[in-house]
C-alpha cells in the first residue's frame, strides 16, 4: 500500500467518527426541549438519550433509588423521622444534603441539553434553548431554596426553645427513660402558662394558668383552668415552699382579704424576687413555682411546662392565617379597672369583637379574644382561652405548615419558652398527633362551690373532681334490649340547644365552644 493511500485512509476515519455521533443530534430544536423537560421530571434520561448511556444508567439508578428510600422511610419509618424533625445536628446534615441534591439537578438539566441540541442551531433556537434551561433552573432552585430555609427554620427553633437535657436545668422536670418516656406515664400532666410580659409592663404575670392533662394510649386530653386571683396556693410538703407558706401562698397578717401581691398570677414574679435559689438550679425559677403549686392544688404531678409569650402568640395566629371561632357575647378590647397588680390606670375599652358565629380573628382580635375581660367574669375568659387554644390546633393543616411554616417557625421562637428536653421531642410529636384527632374535654371545677371569690378556694373538692375527670373509664354492660316498641319520632324542626354541663363535669371542648347567643360572659 502507498503512502498516499494510507494516508487517505486515515483522513477518512475522522468523518466516520462525526457522522456516527451527529445522529443522536439529528433532532429540531423544538424535540431537544422536549427531551430537557423529560430529562429534568426523570434525571438520567437525557444523559441517556444523549449517548453518555453509563452515566445516565447511574443517575437514573441514584434516582431510583432515593425515591424508594424516601418512600420507605416515610411510611415504615415514622420514629426515624420524627428524631430526624428535631434534632439539629441531623436538620444541618438534611440541609446540605437538599442544597447539594438541587445542585446535582440542575447539572444534570445543564449537561443533557448541551448533548440533546442539535450540533448546528439558529441564534433564535440558541436563544430559546437557553431560555428554557434557565427556567428549569430556576424551577428546580427555587423550591430547593425555600426547602432548605424550612429545614434551618425548624433547626432554628428547636434550637431555640428546646435545650438538651444536659445544657438545661430545672428544679421540677422528671426523669423519664428517653427510648420510651411514657413507660411509666399513663397520663402527662402539661402546665400551660401565657406570660402577660411586654416592654410597657412591670414583671411578668400569668394571667393564663391551664393544665393539660393527656392519656399517652389514646391522646384523649382534659383541660383544667385555674383562676388568676386564686389565693392560698399549697405547695407539696416535700418542696422547700412549703416551710416557708405552710397554709399556702397568702399573708395572713393582712387578714382575710383580696391580696392582689398573693394571687396565683403574681407567683411567677413575687415568689422568685422573695427567695431567689430556694428551689435550687433551675432555668426558670417562676415556671417550676408554678408547676409545684398549681400541681399540689389539683392534686396532679405536673411533668412540664410551656410558657407561651402573648406577642408572639399573636404572630403565629397571623402565620396560620388567623383562627376560627364562637363569639357569644361581646368581647372587650383592651380596657383597665386601674387596681391590682399590672395596671396601668382606668380605662374603658377601645372597642368590642361582636358576637357571631364562625368568625375568622386575625392574631390581634384572636389575642384579645382570649384575653378580654373588662366587664365579664374570669370563666368566661378562661373558657375562651380553652376555645382559642381548640380552634389553634383545628386550624394547624399540612397545607398551612408546607406553605407557611417558615412564618410559623418564627414566630414559635418567640412564642414559646418550655423545660421539654430536646430527646424526647419525637416522642412528643408523636403524642400531640393524636392529641389533634383524639377527644379534648373542658373540666368544670365548680366555681359557684369551690371558689365563689379567689380568698379561700376548696382545693381539695377541686381534686376530687380532677380525680373523677381523669379516671380510666369503664365500657358500660351492654342493656337487654327492650321488646317495646319505641316511639316514632315526630317531624318538625327544633332549634339545637347547646349541651348544657354539670358543674364539675367534663364537658367536650366542641360542645362547650359551640354557638350561643344566650350567655352574656359575665357570670
Amino acid at each position: 500500500m502507498s503512502r498516499s493511500t494510507r494516508a487517505a485512509g486515515r483522513r477518512s476515519a475522522p468523518k466516520a467518527s462525526r457522522s456516527k455521533h451527529r445522529t443522536p443530534r439529528a433532532r429540531t430544536t423544538s424535540k431537544a426541549i422536549g427531551l430537557t423537560l423529560l430529562s429534568a421530571l426523570v434525571p438520567g434520561s437525557g444523559l441517556v438519550m444523549g449517548g453518555r448511556t453509563k452515566l445516565g444508567a447511574f443517575v437514573l439508578t441514584i434516582t431510583g433509588g432515593l425515591l424508594l428510600v424516601a418512600a420507605y422511610v416515610g411510611l415504615t419509618q415514622r420514629d426515624s423521622v420524627l428524631a430526624l424533625l428535631v434534632s439539629p445536628r441531623q436538620l444541618l446534615i438534611a440541609t446540605a444534603a437538599v442544597v447539594v441534591l438541587g445542585v446535582l439537578w440542575i447539572w444534570v438539566v445543564v449537561a443533557s441539553h448541551k448533548l440533546l441540541r442539535p450540533v448546528t442551531m439558529t441564534y433564535t433556537g440558541r436563544l430559546a434553548g437557553s431560555l428554557f434551561v434557565g427556567l428549569l433552573c430556576f424551577s428546580i432552585a427555587v423550591p430547593t431554596t425555600v426547602a432548605a430555609q424550612t429545614v434551618m427554620a425548624q433547626r432554628d427553633l428547636v434550637g431555640s426553645v428546646f435545650q438538651s437535657e444536659d445544657n438545661s436545668k430545672s428544679a421540677t422536670r422528671p426523669k423519664v427513660d428517653k427510648a420510651d418516656p411514657w413507660a411509666k406515664t399513663p397520663r402527662l400532666n402539661l402546665l400551660l402558662l401565657g406570660a402577660d410580659d411586654g416592654a410597657d409592663r412591670t414583671g411578668v404575670r400569668t394571667d393564663t394558668v391551664m393544665v393539660a392533662s393527656i392519656d399517652t394510649k389514646t391522646g384523649d386530653t382534659a383541660l383544667i383552668s385555674l383562676s388568676r386571683n386564686w389565693m392560698r396556693m399549697p405547695f407539696p410538703e416535700s418542696s422547700p415552699l412549703h416551710k416557708i407558706y405552710p397554709d399556702g401562698f397568702w399573708n395572713p397578717s393582712l387578714g382575710n382579704v383580696e391580696q392582689p401581691e398573693y394571687y396565683l398570677d403574681s407567683m411567677y414574679d413575687n415568689v422568685p424576687k422573695e427567695h431567689p435559689g430556694v428551689l435550687g438550679a433551675t432555668d426558670n425559677m417562676g415556671a417550676d413555682v408554678v408547676k409545684l403549686a398549681a400541681g399540689s392544688a389539683l392534686g396532679l404531678d405536673i411533668d412540664y411546662y410551656m410558657q407561651i409569650n402573648l406577642a408572639g402568640f399573636r404572630k403565629i395566629i397571623d402565620a396560620i392565617g388567623g383562627i376560627t371561632v364562637n363569639v357569644n357575647y361581646k368581647v372587650p378590647i383592651g380596657g383597665d379597672y386601674g387596681a391590682g397588680p399590672g395596671t396601668r390606670g382606668a380605662k374603658k375599652p377601645s372597642g368590642y369583637i361582636q358576637p357571631g358565629p364562625n368568625q375568622k380573628l386575625d392574631g390581634y382580635h384572636a389575642l384579645w379574644f382570649a384575653r378580654g375581660r373588662y366587664g365579664l367574669s374570669d370563666p368566661s375568659r378562661q373558657e375562651r382561652q380553652r376555645c382559642t387554644i381548640h380552634a389553634l390546633v383545628n386550624s394547624v393543616n399540612p397545607a398551612t405548615l408546607v406553605t407557611k411554616y417558615q412564618q410559623i417557625a418564627s414566630a414559635s421562637k418567640d412564642l414559646l419558652r418550655t423545660d421539654i428536653p430536646q430527646e424526647i421531642l419525637p416522642a412528643f410529636i408523636e403524642l400531640g398527633l393524636k392529641v389533634k384527632s383524639a377527644k379534648v374535654a373542658n373540666v368544670d371545677l365548680d366555681k359557684s362551690k369551690n371558689f365563689p371569690t379567689g380568698k379561700n378556694p376548696d382545693y381539695t373538692a377541686m381534686q376530687e373532681i380532677v380525680e373523677k375527670a381523669i379516671a380510666p373509664k369503664t365500657k358500660p354492660i351492654a342493656s337487654t334490649p327492650s321488646t317495646t316498641p319505641t316511639k316514632k319520632a315526630t317531624t318538625g324542626t327544633k332549634k339545637p340547644v347547646k349541651p348544657t354541663t354539670t358543674p364539675g363535669a367534663a364537658q367536650d371542648l366542641n360542645d362547650a365552644c359551640a354557638y350561643d347567643p344566650t350567655q352574656t360572659g359575665t357570670n
